[in-house]
């Protein structure tokens, strides 16, 4: 690394520390026994950094003797600190006190060797965490253990697995490689398992509407049925849950975009037009449902959904986006993008996830970008229907015929779409 003191340095060096500062004084103000750094400290701290690293920056031997020397003084008074009881209205000093200011004497060479944007993230990312204790450990307490475990085997498989998967066809039956397969099984499973984990702590608190647009995300198949067996069991807040699976439907059109624009820019714009405008449909008439039925408050209650993060629920995904992508790619050769969208309307009414990414990452050769579009709004449209199949048959006839009406048209929409 190559120093480089200048004006402009110097200045974010000592805005960045005293920030710092501010936040741990404010953080440890309450604390009966005075700790280690502040205000004043952290700037200090980071100016004699800063000079010690610029003394020698190409062995950063003085830099490295002024660390020895900072973290003797830390570890003898964190060893003092474990000696003293600390009062239960007092945060407790633990080992942040000494991060901290270990972390103000590195600022010095990082502000000055590295890209600023470096040296502002981690003084930003270190005051978020310095202030974020109360809901972090809330946070730990609400995540059961068993998540933890499967989300930790599942980094594992991301990590190790990816990387040595070969990234090319190995058949000629289709050109989707392994790596892109699991590949579309990770960014799925992350945008899944993000709001499963936000419903988890959040949709039981905050109402129906936020449990259907976070399981909307997640599943919105598994919403739909969750809220229509809630009509059943608590018919004053029918008009609620009628609209939240609307919504989650709405959201269903949100969840294909973001897919496509991830692994397909140029197809995500050419749906771009036909989502939204059902998103936006979707959402106005939820919204006008949600104000027309007058609802009570309802407490929201969702089944509990399949971990997307579990090993099975991966491996079942990677199989079928597999087995889609093969008999697409079969049904083309022999039936032409009419037997494609005949398929696509069935796949509706298992799965669409893995049909749509199988199109998006070009699974299937020889298709147009209007092929493209027609097939994943045919199979969102079907998927439409067998959500109202499933409203009556777990509401009922009176309470779903709303729901009824609503995805019928979202699906006549959608299938009028694909022929446009």
């Amino acid at each position: 690394m190559s120093a480089n003191p200048s004006p402009e340095n110097l200045a974010l060096l000592l805005g960045l520390s005293f920030f710092f500062g501010l936040a741990f004084e404010e953080y440890f103000g309450p604390a009966s026994k005075r700790v280690p750094g502040g205000v004043r400290t952290f700037p200090l701290l980071a100016l004699t950094g800063a000079m010690l690293y610029l003394l020698d920056p190409a062995h950063a031997i003085a830099f490295s003797t002024g660390l020895l020397g900072l973290g003797a003084w830390l570890f003898a008074y964190y060893r003092s600190c474990l000696s003293e009881a600390t009062t239960p209205e007092s945060p407790t000093v633990g080992l942040v006190a000494p991060i901290s200011n270990v972390l103000a004497y590195l600022l010095g060479p990082v502000v000055l060797a590295e890209a600023h944007w470096l040296g502002v993230g981690i003084t930003v990312t270190a005051v978020l965490f310095l202030h974020a204790r109360d809901p972090l450990h809330e946070l730990a307490r609400k995540i059961p253990a068993h998540e933890i475990t499967t989300l930790g085997k599942f980094l594992v498989l991301i990590g190790v697995i990816l990387p040595i998967l070969p990234d090319h066809p190995l058949t000629s039956l289709t050109t989707i490689t392994p790596y892109q397969v699991w590949l579309a099984v990770v960014v799925v499973s992350t945008l899944s398992y993000g709001s499963y984990l936000a419903q988890r702590l959040l949709s039981h608190e905050r109402g129906v509407l936020l449990t259907a647009v976070l399981g909307g995300l997640y599943s919105s198949t598994v919403t739909t049925v969750a809220l229509a067996r809630r009509m059943r069991d608590d018919p004053e807040a029918q008009g609620e849950f009628q609209a939240g699976v609307i919504l989650a439907t709405a959201c269903m059109f949100l969840r294909l975009l973001i897919l496509f624009a991830v692994f397909n820019l140029s197809l995500a714009r050419g749906l771009m037009p036909s989502l939204l405008l059902l998103f936006v449909i979707a959402v106005g008439v939820a919204g006008w449902w949600f104000w027309y039925a007058a609802p009570a408050t309802a407490q929201p209650h969702v089944a509990q959904s399949l971990n997307p993060l579990e090993v099975g629920a991966a491996v079942l995904f990677a199989t079928m986006f597999v087995v889609l992508s093969l008999a697409s790619s079969w049904i083309k050769r022999g039936f032409g993008e009419t037997g494609l969208y005949w398929l696509a309307s069935i796949v509706g009414f298992i799965d669409v996830d893995p049909f749509v990414l199988s199109l998006a990452q070009g699974g299937v050769e020889g298709l147009s970008l209007h092929s493209i579009v027609a097939a994943v709004l045919i199979a969102a449209s079907s998927n439409n229907l067998l959500k109202a199949c499933y409203a009556v048959a777990f509401a009922g006839w009176r309470a779903g015929l709303p729901i009824v009406g609503a995805l019928g048209l979202l699906a006549g929409l959608g299938f009028g779409f694909a022929v446009l």
